[in-house]
């Protein structure tokens, strides 16, 4: 069976990879890796090294951030990667990638890139599509990383700790937006 990976205590271990700049992570991100971890007996959370975009966060900070927000899941795992997408989920040995879709025109990007993949992998890479919560239909990381940037409340789009991080590379003080040490799920 093809999207079967690694041997595991006499079964054949499913596993995933959920790709994205995640910069910074939402709570649809979180909606998306909590739901595939349900699903995948491992999940790698992949931080994209994108050289054609200017992040808020470093790879390393995101990577950082990731792993604390998704602590309490035994079966994620998170790291970075560069370059093809189908090249890092053959040397992990990964053939099922997750994507997450809020609205029709996030299908029909996420489509081509699914296709892509495809053709790229020889069709040893199949894409696993996960509709957003109606809840978080609307979040994105460019609409927080704007609300952030004109000092608005993004304590309902991102977990509290994230959401103090955000306010201090925009160089405010998180006090305003009440107690945003708390990580909300």
């Amino acid at each position: 069976m093809r999207r079967l990976t690694a041997r595991k205590a006499g079964y054949f271990m499913k596993a995933a990879i959920y790709p994205g700049s995640f910069d910074p992570v939402t709570y649809g991100h979180l909606d998306i890796i909590k739901r595939a971890a349900q699903i995948f007996d491992e999940l790698t959370v992949s931080v994209l090294n994108n050289k054609l975009k200017t992040p808020l966060f470093s790879v390393e900070e995101r990577v950082n951030i990731l792993k604390e927000a998704t602590k309490d899941i035994a079966n994620v795992k998170v790291e970075a990667f560069s370059g093809l997408l189908v090249d890092y989920a053959a040397s992990r040995g990964i053939h099922v990638v997750i994507r997450g879709l809020r609205a029709i025109t996030d299908f029909e990007y996420e489509l081509q890139n699914a296709q892509t993949n495809a053709l790229l992998s020889g069709g040893a890479l199949d894409t696993v599509f996960l509709t957003t919560k109606l809840e978080y239909a609307y979040l994105s990381s460019s609409s927080v990383k704007e609300i952030a940037s004109f000092k608005g409340d993004i304590s309902m789009c991102v977990p509290g700790f994230v959401a103090r991080k955000v306010y201090e590379k925009f160089g405010y003080e998180s006090g305003k937006w009440g107690n945003l040490n708390e990580q909300q799920n």
